[in-house]
Order: C-alpha cells, then structure tokens, then sequence
C-alpha cells in the first residue's frame, strides 16, 4: 500500500469506529423524547437502548473470526452497508418493537465491522512506532466516542425529532464506503478460522438469558419464574459455550489466556470501566432532563466534560504506561473514577461548576482506565494470539456497556419503583419510571399533575443517590482487587 494511504485507512476506519461506539450512547439525551412519542413502557425503554451492545458483545466473537476467514475489507464494507440501512429503518421506526429491531440490525453491522477496524490498522501500519499511534487514535475514539454519543443525540433534538440521531448516521456511511472501496485492500491470513455459527448462537443466548433475568427483578411486578428461567437458560448456554470452546481446534475465545493474572485484570478492569461510563451516562443524562428541566442540547453540554477529559486522557495514559507500569496506572485510573464518583454523589445538588469538575476528573479516570485496560490486555497475551485478545477487548467493552444499562438501569427501576409513592386514583404504571409518571400527569388538572411530578422526581433522585453509590462501589472494589493482586506474592 503506498504509504500516503495508510492515514486515510485511519481515517476511515476510525470514522466508521466512531458510529459504532458512539450508537450506545446517543439516544441517552433524547429517551424523553422518543419515550414520549412512541409510548415506550420502561422495560421497552431499557431494551431499546440494551438491545444495540447486547447483540454486539454477543456478535464480535464470531464475526471478528468470519473477517479472518473473507477478508477484513470485505467485511468492514459490509457492515458499513447493513449500518446505513438499518439507521435508516430506526430513524422512522413507528413503534417500540419496530426500533428495538432496527437497533439488533444495527448491532449486526458494527459487530462486522468492529474487528475489522484494528484488524486493518494491523495490517496497514507495518512500522511499529506509527502502530502503536494509530491504535492509540483508535482507543481514544473507541473511550472517548461513547462518552460523546449524549451530546450529538442534543444536539441533533435541539433542532430535528428524534430519529435526526439515527440519520445522521447515513452520510458518514457513504462516505465512508467510497473511500474504504479506494483506500482499503482486501487481505487475511493464510490459515484462517473457520466461522463458528453455534458458539456465537450460545454466547447470544446466555447474554440475553442473562440481562432478561436482570431486568425481570427489577420491573414494578416481577416475575420470579421468568427471572429464573431466563437465568438457568442464560447460564445453560454460557456454560455450553465455555465447554465446547475448550474442546475445539479453533476456538473464538482461548480460556486458557484467562490463567495470566494480568490478562485478567485488564479484561474485569475494561468490563467495569465501560459499565460506569455507559451506566452513570444514562441515569445522569435522565435526571438532567426530567429532573432538572435542561433541553437535550442543555444536557449533552453538560455532559461534556466526561469526553473531553476522557479523550485527553487515552494518550497521556500512553506516555504514563512506559514509566510508572500499565498495572500502576490501571489502578490509580479506576481509583480516581471510583473517587470522583463519591464526590459527585456529595456535590450533585450543589453548584454546576462543582460537579461539573468532578465529572471532568471522572471523564479522565475512565479515560484512563480503558487505554490502560487496552494495554494490559495486548501487552499480557502471546503474539500468536493478538488477534483473539484484541476481540476479548473489544467484547469486553461492548459487554461492560449492556451490563452497565442492565445492571443500573435496573437497579435504577427498582429503587424508583421502590420509592414512588402513587397518588389515589392515578394508574400504578406511573410507578415504572419517571417517563411513564410524566406521560400520566399531561391528562390530569394542575394540582394533581404538579402533585405527581413532584413525587416522582423525588423518587427518581432517591434512586440516582443509590446507581452512584453502586457504580462508585463497584469501581473501588475492582481497583482494590487489582492492586491485590499486583502486590502479592507469586
């Protein structure tokens, strides 16, 4: 490949990256809105959002291995073409159902082209120096680019409906498919994998099973059996995977890498990572709108500082790296995220400017914390196997993002649920989230809609205090364990 070209394959392949990370998080400012229009009960809500990393994580395993198989090209190409028309399809999807559909196909075009991004950096960039720059432009989009998805979703809603967050998708698309069709050459391995169309099926269902029994607990009724079933399914099928894969010849994930110490914490760490950044994203993203009353646009700026430090952080942590330790620096990254959100829970109702800072100081953490988590992942797995780490880390975020909107976006549910007193004569719906409390109250009078709005906001605070005090947790505790780890002895 001539080497003027090698920037424009970076380009393009990181623009391409940029839609695909930047979906899980765009719809987070305009929720109210799309909920509003389309009636969307607050598990539809959830499953909307949760269907597009759920399916990617689920996808990545065995489509990363398909590239390897028909070219890395072919398949960036073709995931770019199922993404466009499924942007198409969810930017006028007229009901629930129909936009939880377009987000699965939606899921289905970046979980081709995912792999296909590094693979191809991997393969275009030949000096070790100028790799080593171009995946870090790469993790830097990667963490940076969901952080950004509520700010394009207000400002896209500050001036066209909801479904402008999807549209806004095709023209990337174009342009991205004339240029890959010049820039990109259609190279892979000469012993490839085969396609392995059962495990992929096994991973999907266990992930579905699993996030469906979270999300069953959670509702207002729940269903225990549901819940249970669900469970014993997902389980069933993730342990079936983990079997068949330890049995096979070509397997998609190599489960003896998981022995290595360090391999392991950079996988828990990005896991974790990814689910606070994509969890707090989303209840902080609700309470600006319905509890504070700001405007999509109002929101996503608010929202700013948590990519902007973030993107500043992917390559200081770089430099960081060489001296200090990969490990050093993962820890004190998660340390400093797990921080910055006790504060925030202390600040939150205080001064913007206050918060806003502790956001920032967030934004880094995370920031940090996955480039860190990248590093240690590559940097702890043998050469032979670069390929299937890369696609571990690629899972391991896409994971983290579902398990983040399955787990505090549920728990959020709960706490809501839990604390929403519902007034006489007011249908006990209004009790499943506060979209669903605002709706009710535009067809009561003055008095009593004031009454319900009231209500459910101090419920909806009341569960954002216990999704922070949960993330903030969870990200302390991971960072202790690592650090464990670390220092004991071998």
């Amino acid at each position: 490949m001539p080497p003027r070209n090698r920037w424009l394959v970076l380009a393009t392949v990181s623009s391409a990256l940029f839609l695909i990370v930047i979906d899980m998080t765009v719809l987070y400012t305009a929720l109210p809105r799309l909920t509003h229009d389309l009636a969307a009960t607050a598990i539809e809500k959830l499953w909307i959002v949760n269907a597009y990393p759920l399916v990617v994580a689920g996808l990545l395993p065995g489509l990363g291995g398909l590239g390897d198989r028909v070219g890395h090209k072919r398949m960036f190409m073709s995931g770019l073409a199922v993404f466009g028309i499924a942007s198409l399809v969810a930017a006028f999807s007229p009901t629930p159902e129909a936009l939880i559909a377009a987000r699965v196909l939606l899921a289905i075009g970046a979980a081709m082209m995912m792999p296909a991004t590094l693979s191809l950096i991997r393969l275009t960039f030949t000096d070790e120096s100028e790799r080593a720059f171009a995946i870090g432009i790469w993790a830097a989009v990667a963490s940076g680019g969901a952080a950004m998805g509520p700010i394009v979703g207000g400002v896209m809603l500050e001036w066209f409906w909801w479904g402008s967050v999807f549209l806004i998708n095709v023209p990337i698309v174009l342009c991205a498919l004339l240029a890959g069709a010049f820039v990109l050459v259609n190279r892979r391995p000469e012993n490839a994998h085969p396609f392995d169309l059962i495990g992929s099926a096994q991973v999907m269902v266990g992930l579905v099973g699993l996030v469906y029994a979270i999300k069953e607990v959670a509702n207002r009724d729940p269903s225990l059996l549901a819940s249970s079933i669900a469970l014993v399914i997902g389980g069933l099928a993730l342990a079936t995977f983990v079997r068949r894969q330890r049995r096979s010849a070509h397997p998609l994930i190599d489960f003896e890498l998981f022995r290595n110490a360090r391999f392991t914490s950079g996988v828990v760490a990005a896991l974790v990572a990814s689910a606070a950044l994509i969890g707090v994203e989303l209840v902080f993203s609700q309470r600006l709108q319905l509890v504070l009353g700001l405007s999509p646009l109002e929101a996503g700026l608010m929202i700013l500082p948590i990519p902007a430090a973030s993107f500043i952080a992917g390559p200081l942590t770089g430099l960081a790296m060489p001296h200090f330790g990969a490990t050093r620096v993962l820890t004190s990254a998660l340390t400093l995220t797990g921080l910055a959100l006790v504060v925030y829970l202390l600040t939150y109702d205080g001064a913007p400017v206050v918060w806003l800072s502790v956001l920032a100081a967030m934004g880094f953490g995370l920031g940090a914390s996955m480039t860190a988590a990248s590093s240690v992942i590559m940097l702890s797995t043998p050469e032979k196997h670069a390929g299937m780490a890369a696609s571990v880390e690629e899972v391991s975020f896409e994971l983290g993002g579902a398990l983040g909107i399955a787990v505090l976006g549920s728990v959020m549910t709960a706490l809501y649920t839990r604390a929403m007193t519902v007034p006489a004569g007011v249908d006990a719906t209004v009790a499943d989230s506060f979209d669903e409390a605002l709706l009710a109250s535009e067809s009561l009078g003055d008095a009593a809609a004031t009454q319900l709005r009231a209500l459910a906001r101090g419920a909806f605070d009341e569960a954002f205090i216990g999704v922070i005090a949960l993330a903030s947790l969870f990200v302390l505790g991971v960072a202790f364990g690592i650090w464990r780890k670390a220092v004991a002895p071998h």
